[in-house]
């Protein structure tokens, strides 16, 4: 029975990969990979299809977006706002400006400085894509850069620092921690900016070494893209310091309400952060939207298919851990000898190469997993970095929405669009973990 139900296991995770191959949307996906894992763990699939439970799969994935839909709904509100103002536009021209558009490499690194600011202020990192590619399809055709290289600066941008590693970042992954262990969003902040750094330092060195090798290779715009260029509309954009004002506004409120403030405010401050900036965009960006109501209702709208395909993803790996099957699974990676950090980031890790959401698993992680830490004597801020951290090591998996929502806004494909992005994420992560691991041990 035990190993049935493993085996079990391994092929409900086969299959929610399949599935994405085949391009198959993760809310059909992850129902049916779970009935995979329940039928061969022989547990009633009424119950945990259609309970209400935490370790099922409906009730799951409702305590998911009842505890994180505000956040998403605000979000994805002020990026719908900034986005239909042109203000992120404006941003990325203001920094691609003063980076100029002729060194090859100097324009990668604007694109990557235009993703971090955006995602840093808290827009969504599918709104940073529908705003940074068609730009940077544009240069990269003028200065015929191989256009697969776009990976690299873009998910550096939006996939790594912003994401999961910078302190005071606004991003879902930053949050949830917080819920479970009173921590803030500038939780071992010290040894977070180290691995920013370590983190940021890399991809800028792959970074380089890829357009080397490309350019080498005699690689051009054209070898990887068609002559298809996706032009931009002329319009009146604010002002690049009017368009970044709800975004430092945001982060400022954020970082003061999580330094500063009680348990209370440190557990809420995002909420009001959001919301300021959002009523700030709506007075700043007046006159560039004409049907503000529409923009609201839009942007409200586009909070629901994230938060369902990521509370579809926390649904099956809640099932799949409450499986018989698991535990061999969980035994095995919590009995590691040696510091349980390294168990926590490789329990993390796997757990978000079968999600491909890396707020997913941290919504599987911290529920379930908390307390064996805790009572392991690891600091709760550590416990905090590592985990979201080591939740993005392997979230950029062939079946990870974002993943998909990239190469169909470029055009790529698994073959030529997806190593390099993948080395980008997943080393770029692990030296991050590493620094704040150990900088961790010795400073809290």
């Amino acid at each position: 029975m035990e190993i049935i139900g493993s085996i079990g296991i391994i092929l409900g995770v086969i299959a929610i990969i399949l599935f994405a191959l085949k391009e198959i949307h993760i809310t059909v996906a992850a129902p049916l990979a779970t009935l995979i894992v329940v039928l061969l763990n022989q547990m009633d699939i009424v119950t945990f299809m259609l309970g209400s439970e935490s370790g099922n799969f409906m009730g799951a994935l409702g305590n998911y977006i009842v505890k994180f839909f505000a956040i998403f709904l605000l979000g994805a509100v002020l990026a719908k706002f900034m986005e239909e103002s042109g203000a992120t536009i404006s941003i990325a021209d203001f920094i691609l400006k003063k980076f100029g558009t002729q060194n090859p490499y100097r324009v990668l690194v604007a694109i990557f400085i235009v993703a971090v600011i955006l995602t840093y202020g808290g827009i969504s990192l599918f709104v940073v894509m529908f705003a940074v590619i068609p730009l940077a399809r544009t240069l990269f055709k003028k200065l015929d850069i191989a256009w697969n290289l776009i990976q690299i600066p873009v998910w550096l941008g939006i996939g790594t620092v912003t994401m999961t590693i910078l302190p005071g970042t606004p991003a879902i992954q930053n949050v949830i921690p917080i819920q479970f262990l009173g921590t803030s969003l500038v939780a071992a902040a010290i040894p977070s900016i180290a691995g920013a750094l370590g983190c940021t330092a890399f991809g800028l060195f792959y970074m380089k070494y890829c357009l080397n090798k490309s350019l080498k290779a005699g690689e051009t715009y054209a070898t990887y893209a068609d002559d298809v260029e996706e032009s931009r509309a002329e319009r009146e954009l604010p002002g690049f310091f009017a368009s970044i004002l709800p975004l430092v506004t945001l982060i400022i409120i954020a970082v003061l309400g999580s330094t500063f403030g009680n348990e209370f405010v440190r557990k809420n401050v995002i909420y009001v952060a959001l919301i300021v900036a959002i009523l700030l965009a709506v007075a700043l960006f007046n006159k560039h939207i004409p049907d503000k109501i529409r923009t609201l209702s839009i942007g409200a709208s586009g909070s629901i298919a994230p938060i369902f395909a990521t509370a579809s993803a926390v649904a099956f790996g809640s099932v799949l851990m409450a499986a018989p099957g698991f535990e061999f699974f969980s035994n095995l990676i919590t009995s590691i000898p040696g510091d349980p950090l390294i168990s926590l980031t490789v329990l993390t890790a796997c757990i978000s190469a079968i999600t491909g959401s890396s707020s997913g698993t941290l919504g599987i992680v911290m529920p379930n997993f908390t307390d064996f830490y805790l009572n392991a004597g690891i600091h709760p801020e550590l416990i905090h970095r590592v985990a979201a951290i080591a939740s993005n090591i392997t979230t950029l998996v062939p079946q990870s929405g974002v993943l998909l929502t990239f190469l169909a806004l470029t055009k790529l494909n698994h073959k030529n669009g997806f190593k390099e992005a993948f080395i980008t994420v997943t080393v770029g992560c692990v030296i991050a973990v590493v620094i704040v691991i150990v900088l961790g041990k010795f400073m809290l």
